[in-house]
This record gives C-alpha cells, sequence and structure tokens, in this order.
C-alpha cells in the first residue's frame, strides 16, 4: 500500500445477492491501452456454449494491485495447505466466441 493511502478507511457493503459468489471455472483476460477486463466463465460438461456469469473492469494499475494482492494470497495457500497441483499448467481450452476466428 502506498503510504499516501496508510490509515485510510474504506467502508465496504456487501449486499446479500452478491455475498453468494458466483462460480466460475475459467477466466479470459483481454486488455487495451487503458483497461483490462476480466470475464468470469462457467464451463459446464456437456453444454456446447460455456455463459459469461461476471464482467469485472480494471484500470492497469487495478490490475497489477490484483495481480500481486492474488500471488501473494496464493503464495500463504500454499504455506498452509500444501502446493497447488495443476493437472496439465499449459492447457489452454479453445474458446469460441461466435466470430471469425483470429489471424496474425
Amino acid at each position: 500500500m502506498d503510504d499516501k493511502n496508510k490509515g485510510q478507511q474504506i467502508n465496504i457493503e456487501l449486499k446479500e445477492d452478491v455475498a453468494q459468489g458466483v462460480y466460475s471455472n475459467l477466466a479470459v483476460i483481454t486488455h487495451s491501452t487503458s483497461e483490462f477486463v476480466i470475464d468470469f466463465v462457467r464451463v459446464m460438461p456437456g453444454v456446447p456454449k460455456a455463459q459469461v456469469k461476471s464482467r469485472i473492469i480494471l484500470t492497469p494499475e487495478h490490475a497489477k494491485r490484483l495481480y500481486k494482492a492474488l500471488g501473494d494470497n496464493l503464495n500463504k495457500f500454499e504455506e498452509s495447505n500444501g502446493k497447488i497441483n495443476m493437472s496439465n499448467p499449459n492447457i489452454i481450452p479453445p474458446i469460441n466466441f461466435g466470430g471469425p476466428t483470429a489471424q496474425a
């Protein structure tokens, strides 16, 4: 946290419907020069169309803060609970958004 923000408190309200959370087993991240967009998707076996359940839009600065905070929390989790094993961390599932296939 920056020195200028230390001691500053934010009152955060968590409404009941939001507190229930939304299950997601895939995140799709895109960015432009001014923002990062994270779409949280639910992919279900046997269902041909996955649904975006939530979209979060962040400034690049806030995306970096999220990246650092998530990394810190993952490290703390693994210190307490052991290493998180990924079956194949290099597999990226194919995603089709219904438009033409991108080409380089």
